[in-house]
C-alpha cells in the first residue's frame, strides 16, 4: 500500500499528522466518484483532506450503515470497486435488531488488515520461532482470521483449532508446543478451567503469551491476573471491529492499555451522548477513521467504545495515543441501578477478583421504577456457593454503593463460551 514506511510506528506527533494527511488524501482520491455511499455523504459539503479539518465531516453511525445495507441488500453501497474486485466477506453477529453487518474486502484491503496485525505481533514481541494456536471456529465472524493469516504469511507455524472440543484443543496446543494463543478472554479462562479438570499443566507449558480480543476483559486487572496466573503467560489485549479493522494493541512495556494504531487510523474521542470532542484524559466515545481499507472505508465512525486517551511517548518508543485501561465499556451498555451509573465491565472486574467464581450471568430488570440487578455466580468445585455469593454482594456494595441480588448456581450449570460471552440479559 502507498505510504507504508518501515519507521511509521516511531513517528513523532508531527510526523504522524503528516502521514495521516497523506493517507487521507490518497483514500479520498480512490473513492471520489467510485464509492456511492461516500459520494452521497460528501455531496454539497466539499472536503479537502490536505487542508480541511476532519472534524468538519459528519459522524457515521452503525445505524446508518445498517440502513444502507437494508436498502441496498446484501452489501450496501460502501463499495469503492465492482463486486468482482472483492475476495473476502465477514459479518457481525447482529444487533438487537437481529441484522448483522456484512463487510467485503478486496485483496488489497485484506493486505492492509494483515499489516495492522503485523504491528500487533511486533508489539507483543513475536519472533519467527513462535508457534501459534487459534482455538476458535473459522466462520463468517472476522474473529482471528486476520491474526491467523498474518502469522502464516510471516512464516510462523499456525495451528487452526476449529471444530474441536476444549479438551482436544488443549491437547493439540500442548502436543505441538504452541507458544502464542489467540482467543477471547472468556475462552482463555474456560480452557484453564478444563485444564484443571483434566490435569493439564498450562502454567508449565511453552505458552508464553495470549493475545486476547472480542471482549474488554484483557485490560481489566482482575481478569488478566486470573488468566496470567492460570497460564503462566503474559496477556496482550487487542481491539478491533469487523467494520473498522484491528485498531488497538497492547505493547510489552505498558500493560493495561491499548495503543491506537495512529499510522492507520485517525482517532477522536467525543461526548458519549453528544458530538463535542473531549480533552485527552477524559472518558468518551471513540471515533475512528480507517486510512488503508480503500475498498470499504469508514470516516468518523462512532464505535460505541468508551475510552480514555492519553498521549506522550511510550516506553516502547511509540507516540501512538493510548487508551488507558483499554475499552472501559460501551455507550449502550451503561446500567442505572439504584441511581448508580455502572458498566458491565466494571461489575465483571469485581466478580473476577474472586478465584472461587468459575462463571457468572447477570440479569437487569428495568421494568420497575427502581431497576434491579441479579447476579448468579457459579462456584468452583468444593466451594461454598452461598458464602461466595454473599462476599461478591458485599464487594459490589463497597465498590458501587448498592447491593445487587447475588445467588449461587450449582457447579457446572452455567453456559461456557468460545467466542464473545453472552452473560448479560435485560428485561426492558
Amino acid at each position: 500500500m502507498a505510504f507504508y514506511l518501515p519507521d511509521e510506528e516511531t513517528l513523532d506527533p508531527d510526523g504522524l499528522l503528516s502521514l495521516q494527511r497523506r493517507k487521507l488524501a490518497a483514500l479520498f482520491h480512490q473513492i471520489t466518484g467510485r464509492n456511492a455511499f461516500w459520494t452521497r455523504r460528501f455531496a454539497g459539503a466539499p472536503f479537502d483532506p490536505r487542508t480541511d479539518s476532519l472534524q468538519t465531516c459528519p459522524f457515521t453511525s452503525r445505524s446508518e450503515i445498517e440502513a444502507d445495507q437494508r436498502d441496498h441488500p446484501p452489501y450496501g453501497t460502501n463499495l469503492t470497486y465492482g463486486l468482482e474486485s472483492y475476495s473476502r466477506l465477514h459479518q457481525t453477529s447482529g444487533t438487537t435488531s437481529g441484522q448483522p453487518l456484512r463487510w467485503l474486502d478486496t485483496a488489497e484491503s485484506w493486505t492492509w488488515w494483515k499489516r495492522c496485525w503485523g504491528t500487533i505481533y511486533r508489539a507483543a514481541g513475536v519472533t519467527p520461532t513462535d508457534r501459534f494456536v487459534f482455538p476458535f471456529s473459522f466462520g463468517p465472524f472476522v474473529g482471528f482470521w486476520g491474526a491467523f493469516e498474518t502469522a502464516t504469511s510471516m512464516g510462523n507455524l499456525s495451528l487452526a483449532a476449529g471444530g474441536m472440543t476444549t479438551k482436544a484443543r488443549l491437547e493439540y496446543l500442548l502436543d505441538n508446543k504452541a507458544t502464542v494463543v489467540g482467543c477471547t478472554p472468556t475462552y482463555a479462562l474456560r480452557m484453564a478451567e478444563v485444564a484443571d479438570e483434566e490435569g493439564f499443566d498450562l502454567a508449565g507449558s511453552p505458552v508464553r503469551a495470549l493475545i486476547v480480543a472480542g471482549e474488554p476483559g484483557g485490560s481489566v486487572p482482575s481478569i488478566r491476573q486470573q488468566i496470567e496466573a492460570k497460564w503462566g503467560a503474559r496477556v496482550f489485549d487487542h481491539a478491533g471491529m469487523t467494520e473498522v479493522g484491528p485498531w488497538g494493541f497492547e505493547c510489552q512495556e505498558a500493560p493495561g492499555g491499548l495503543h491506537v494504531m495512529e499510522n492507520e487510523f485517525i482517532a477522536e474521542v467525543i461526548e458519549p451522548r453528544g458530538d463535542a470532542v473531549v480533552p485527552d484524559g477524559q472518558v468518551g466515545e471513540l471515533v475512528l477513521t480507517n486510512l488503508g481499507r480503500w475498498g470499504s472505508p469508514l470516516f468518523r465512525y462512532r464505535t460505541g467504545d468508551l475510552v480514555r486517551l492519553i498521549r506522550g511517548r511510550c516506553a516502547c518508543g511509540r507516540w501512538f495515543a493510548r487508551a488507558d485501561g483499554g475499552i472501559l465499556g460501551r455507550t449502550d451498555d451503561m446500567l442505572i441501578v439504584r441511581g448508580n451509573n455502572v458498566y458491565p465491565t466494571a461489575i465483571e472486574g469485581v466478580i473476577r477478583e474472586f478465584s472461587e467464581v468459575a462463571e457468572f450471568v447477570a440479569e437487569v430488570d428495568q421494568r420497575a421504577a427502581l431497576p434491579d440487578l441479579r447476579i448468579t455466580v457459579e462456584p468452583v468445585n468444593g466451594v461454598n456457593g452461598a458464602a461466595v455469593a454473599r462476599r461478591v454482594a458485599e464487594a459490589m456494595r463497597d465498590r458501587f454503593h448498592f447491593s445487587p441480588t447475588v445467588v449461587a448456581a450449582e457447579p457446572g450449570s452455567l453456559p461456557r463460551y468460545e467466542m464473545k460471552a453472552k452473560r448479560w440479559t435485560r428485561k426492558e
